[in-house]
């Protein structure tokens, strides 16, 4: 029995998207071959990225499935566990379009693997069960807009259906497995944050896509998304013939896979680039395997060459290279040409075989297959910045970053606010401070974890305790709404009393719907971590800053792991500045701390003030993330009277906050310390960050102001 049509809803042409040339070329790789592995694609917004991939759809062939079946088993091979079987040895077959579902970022866990109607279970004893997004693209796409901002837990279901090709839905003592096979497409804006490694491998292909700054490209897009919006059935028809061309392309290379051939030398060849690129497991030669054959099969020919194997590396490699979780996904097209033996040349499946000797000339290209003749990967890594493992940022020594001193413990020098004399115009160099070099930051390190006190009901994380509908269980109530995860003991309990009233007369337990109990379930948030950083001349005079950096660097990859939003305020000379606004782009945060300058005077009263206005404008956009404040500081305030800094901090006493005292030397004043009694929160001395000096939990200094 056919599904009933509906009106198919008109979307943009694939084939009328302008340029993306590498975007189109990673998806209809993906469309030959599914073991390519999925795209990940990361650009700005407004670069047509959720376009392009809806598009995709259309081009699919289409599938074949079992009528009737919510799990689309395919009549050839019906799955023999599927929960709408069994489907019988030989079963009738129905032809639909391949389905591309689409998961909301802020989707739950049942929409996404399904859910048992418990309600019906309990009270009916009937077993029910609704299949998710999962079943929807089981043999599909399974389309995850803005993906970097997924909650974990589902980030971790995605990873076991991607692994397994199956989808498991456990239910208090109830089974359901169904096949979960689907191509992962993903699109991200990186200034929103990264992805977890274990995502970001699980994507075959990576592309990345900006806008065309060619002014008569970007002229051809308008006038194109126009004319969509103004008639979408006319425009998609006058595409229709260039869309259906290319399906059928698409169609004829799935169907020439199994007869591309990949050589010895070719997968040789592979597993050389791959070992150059220093990428970890083996998901990288497979993947690049994979959509190299597809894309031999997509330009019709009959054997992989060295330019399948290099559009195969340029998608496949980019996000599998070892790097600094700061630094952006890069290859060195350079390195590849060498590692290639040119952009001209295939595989040879023997280097010191003669060209001339009549052999197969495809077979004869100049002893690229030896990695010893051709590059040294070591060598070509150490002549790369990204690569350079005793420096992952690539960054130039500086001569002001004492390494054998990390956490800033020089002694002082005379003078209180810039350089000996107390002259706050410079940065103890005689330079103008607004002058002074950016520092290089010291090499981060591992901190010890901070938290929000209390228990919050923020978005899903790694740092403070929450209330969420996953993790432990910690108790039970009354269902808000449809329940979902039910506590079965505490139902039970609250059932057993009326027993008798219900006329209860054999065994078991007669359950009403009022006696339904859900669980109450705590894990972990995410928190906003503010960094209120001194830049100001005593942080310089002192050569400090490099320690200071590597520190807050060292905070911000904390926070990196804690799927935390970030922001950045610095005060230095007159005033504060917010450097960074909130966002979950940790390495949007360390590109700003590195080009920090420093100098001029200390308004520390003003760097708190501008805190205070950031938390407050968060606290109306997201009012259940919990705030965290980090001040690192050495305490002076040369700028603005200490009533000031009292009036400021007041601002920010309901905030949990530490204080990283920066001061040195062998005599201390202990400003940084009043500054964190007046904020009610703690301090930790820089130097004793890393060393366990800094407590797991922050403590809860809410007091009267």
């Amino acid at each position: 029995m056919l599904d009933r049509p509906v009106k198919a809803v008109r979307h943009y042409p694939f084939t009328a998207v302008v340029g993306l040339d590498s975007l189109k070329l990673a998806l209809i790789l993906n469309a030959v071959s599914p073991r390519a592995g999925g795209v990940l694609i990361r650009g700005e917004k407004g670069t047509a990225k959720s376009t392009i991939v809806r598009a995709l759809a259309a081009l699919l062939p289409p599938v074949a499935v079992v009528p009737g079946c919510r799990f689309s088993c395919d009549p050839a091979a019906p799955d023999p566990e599927c929960p709408d079987g069994p489907h019988g040895a030989e079963p009738a077959a129905a032809v639909r379009p391949a389905r591309l579902a689409e998961l909301p970022v802020g989707a739950s866990e049942d929409r996404l693997i399904g859910s048992l109607d418990l309600e019906r279970a309990l009270t009916e004893g009937v077993k029910a069960f609704d299949p998710g997004l999962l079943a929807a693209a089981h043999r599909g796409v399974l389309y995850v807009d803005e993906v970097n901002l997924l909650h974990d837990h589902l980030v971790d279901l995605l990873l076991d259906a991607a692994a397994l090709g199956t989808c498991y839905v456990e239910r208090d003592a109830v089974s359901v497995r169904h096949a979960a096979r689907f191509i992962l497409v993903g699109t991200m804006n990186p200034e929103e944050g990264e992805l977890r490694p274990q995502l970001l491998d699980r994507f075959g292909l990576t592309v990345e896509v900006t806008a065309s700054r060619d002014p008569d490209e970007r002229a051809e897009v308008v006038r194109r998304r126009l004319s969509f919006e103004d008639d979408p059935e006319g425009f998609a028809a006058r595409w229709a013939g260039e869309e259906k061309d290319l399906a059928a392309r698409i169609a004829e290379a799935r169907g020439r896979l199994r007869e591309v051939v990949l050589s010895d030398a070719a997968l040789r060849k592979i597993a050389t680039v791959c070992a150059a690129f220093g990428v970890d497991g083996m998901r990288a030669d497979l993947i690049t395997a994979h959509a190299a054959v597809a894309h031999a099969a997509w330009r019709g020919g009959a054997e992989v060459t060295a330019e399948d194997i290099r559009e195969a590396v340029r998608l496949a490699l980019p996000h599998r290279r070892r790097r600094d979780p700061f630094d952006a996904p890069g290859l060195s097209e350079s390195e590849l040409d060498d590692l290639l033996g040119g952009p001209d040349e295939d595989p040879d499946p023997d280097p010191g075989h003669d060209p001339d000797s009549g052999s197969d000339p495809d077979s004869s290209s100049g002893g690229a297959g030896d990695p010893g003749q051709r590059s040294n990967p070591a060598r070509d890594r150490a002549s790369d910045p990204r690569d350079d493992r005793s420096n992952p940022r690539g960054d130039a020594s500086d001569p002001r970053d004492d390494r054998s001193n990390p956490r800033g413990d020089a002694s002082d020098p005379p003078g209180t606010d810039g350089e000996p004399g107390g002259r706050s115009g410079t940065a103890g160099t005689g330079t103008p401070a607004a002058q002074q070099p950016a520092a290089q930051p010291g090499e981060p390190y591992r901190v010890r974890p901070l938290a929000v006190p209390g228990l919050g009901t923020g978005s899903p994380g790694r740092r403070s305790r929450a209330r969420t509908s996953y993790g432990r269980i910690s108790g039970s109530r009354v269902p808000l709404g449809r329940l979902t995860s039910p506590h079965l003991t505490a139902t039970l309990r609250a059932a057993a009393p009326y027993q008798r009233e219900r006329g209860r007369t054999g065994p078991g337990l007669v359950v009403r719907a009022g006696d339904l109990r859900e669980a109450v379930r705590e894990g972990r948030e995410g928190n906003l971590v503010l960094f209120v950083v001194d830049a100001s001349g005593s942080m310089a005079a002192r050569q400090r800053m490099g320690a200071v950096k590597g520190a807050v660097l060292s905070l911000l990859l904390d926070a990196y792991q804690r799927r935390d939003k970030v922001g950045l305020v610095t005060f230095r000379g007159a005033g504060a500045e917010l450097v960074l606004p909130p966002t979950s782009s940790v390495e949007a945060g360390a590109a700003r701390l590195r080009a920090l300058p420093t100098g001029g005077r200390t308004p520390l009263a003003e760097g708190l003030r501008r805190a205070a206005e950031v938390v407050r404008v968060e606290r109306l956009r997201d009012p259940s993330r919990r705030p965290l404040l980090v001040v690192v500081t050495d305490g002076r305030a040369t700028s603005g009277t200490d009533a000031d800094v009292l009036r400021a901090a007041a601002l920010l006493r309901d905030v949990a906050a530490v204080v990283v005292d920066c001061e040195s030397g062998p005599v201390r004043l202990g400003l940084a310390v009043r500054l964190a009694a007046r904020l009610g929160g703690e301090a930790v001395r820089l130097d004793r960050l890393a060393a366990g000096g800094l407590r797991d939990l922050v403590h809860d200094h809410r007091r009267a102001a």
